[in-house]
């Protein structure tokens, strides 16, 4: 099985080039959802940050407020690094045991979102890496106006990435995500030809 990171920087455009390739048939996988799977009410990571930090960041339900976790983190490198030593292997379990799962099924591609790939030292773990790119002036005004976060946490969040043309220089593929939506899918296109070819190769 043929496994593909898509990566980037928070808001470069991941989940949009994710969901081009679902449409075209991969069986895409996302960390970010088994980020919140690894921190669900009752999970050992949910405990753990329970016990660390108190109930002030959590909400009356006793789900984890992520606004709050993450005004915490984006300020606090030391905090920020305690909670990435907590999810990360979780998020990395989890997500191995679904591609194994998928695997088994006979599964001949699938796609993984992995924000942090690089930052987590995820890369060897995939065949292939496809990295989103986008400027970072495009970066700032789409955090700002999808998660409405303020300007200083905005800052935090990209200051904890690696820079985009770091992981640029690291992939096997990289998608210009500073045009139009066409110009983007176009690129997908492309990547998913050439991936779809090197099965037929491999077949």
């Amino acid at each position: 099985m043929l496994k593909i990171a898509v990566t980037g920087g928070a808001g470069s455009g991941k989940t949009t080039v994710a969901r081009m390739f679902k449409e075209l048939g991969a069986q895409v996988l996302d960390a970010d959802e088994a980020a919140r799977q690894a921190v669900a009410v009752g999970a050992p990571a949910w405990e753990e940050l329970r016990r660390t930090w108190g109930p002030e960041f959590f909400h009356e339900d006793g789900s984890l407020d992520r606004a709050k976790v993450a005004q915490r983190v984006f300020s606090d490198p030391e905090a920020r690094h305690r909670l990435n030593n907590l999810i990360h292997p979780q998020v990395t379990l989890k997500i191995k045991e679904r591609l194994e799962a998928l695997e088994k099924q006979g599964v001949p591609l699938v796609v993984v979102e992995v924000p942090l790939l690089f930052e987590a030292g995820l890369e060897r773990a995939y065949d292939r890496v496809v990295v989103v790119f986008a400027a970072l002036e495009d970066q700032v005004s789409r955090l700002e106006a999808r998660d409405h976060r303020p300007e200083g946490e905005i800052a935090g969040i990209l200051k904890a990435q690696w820079p985009l043309k770091d992981k640029q220089a690291r992939a096997d593929y990289v998608v210009d995500n500073r045009g139009t939506l066409s110009d983007t899918q176009r690129q997908v296109e492309n990547i998913w030809r050439e991936l779809k070819n090197h099965l037929d190769r491999k077949g």
